[in-house]
C-alpha cells in the first residue's frame, strides 16, 4: 500500500536533482502509477506544496537544533552547516524551490517571523562573526550565504558520488567553507 509520505519523499528526491522532472519520473521513483499520484495530488503545484511543507519542517527543525546547540556563534555556524548536509536531498529541494520563488535572499517577508526564521538567525550569526573579525568583512553576507549553500550542495554531490569517505565530508566541508570566508582554524 502506497502512502503519501512515500510519494512526497520520492518527489523531494527527484525534484531536488531536477526541478523540471516530469511527474512520471516521480511516480516511478515512488513505485506508483501516475494515476495514483494524481488521485492524491490534483496537480504538480499541490505535490510541490506538500513537499515544501515536509522539507521546511525537517530542515528548519534540524537548523534550529543546530543553532540552539551552542551559545558560541562560530560553533552555531559550523553545526548549521552540518545540519544542512544532514538534510541532504531535502535541503537541495528546498534550496531550488526558494530560488524559483524568492530570488531575493533576505526579503522583508522574512522579517515577520524572526524567532522561527532560520535564514535570519543564520544572517545574524554571520554579522556577529564579521563584527568580531572572525569572518572577512570584505565579503557580503549574501556572498557568505551563497558559499554556505554551495558547500552544502557540493557535499551532497560528494556523498552521492561515493568518491569521498562519508566520515570525511563534514570536516572537509567545514574546513573549505571556513577558509573561503576568512576563518582561521586552529591546527590539531
Amino acid at each position: 500500500m502506497v502512502n503519501d509520505q512515500q510519494i512526497i519523499q520520492a518527489a523531494i528526491a527527484v525534484l531536488g536533482n531536477d526541478f523540471s522532472a516530469p511527474l512520471d519520473v516521480i511516480a516511478d521513483k515512488a513505485g506508483v502509477a501516475r494515476r495514483t499520484l494524481y488521485r492524491r495530488y490534483k496537480d504538480r503545484e499541490q505535490l510541490i506544496s506538500a513537499c515544501r511543507k515536509e522539507t521546511m519542517l525537517i530542515c528548519k527543525a534540524a537548523m534550529n537544533q543546530a543553532y540552539n546547540s551552542s551559545q558560541e556563534p562560530l560553533k552555531q555556524l559550523e553545526r548549521m552547516l552540518y545540519a544542512g548536509i544532514d538534510c541532504n536531498y531535502k535541503y537541495a529541494f528546498l534550496n531550488k524551490l526558494q530560488q524559483r520563488e524568492q530570488p531575493k535572499l533576505f526579503s522583508d517577508h522574512d522579517k515577520n517571523d524572526l524567532d522561527d526564521n532560520v535564514k535570519l538567525k543564520w544572517r545574524e550569526l554571520v554579522i556577529v562573526l564579521q563584527k568580531d573579525g572572525i569572518i572577512n568583512n570584505d565579503i557580503s553576507v549574501h556572498w557568505v550565504f551563497f558559499l554556505f549553500d554551495g558547500m552544502i550542495s557540493t557535499t551532497i554531490t560528494a556523498i552521492e558520488s561515493g568518491d569521498v569517505a562519508v566520515n570525511d565530508v563534514k570536516p572537509y566541508a567545514w574546513k573549505s567553507f571556513a577558509r573561503s570566508i576568512g576563518i582561521k582554524l586552529k591546527q590539531k
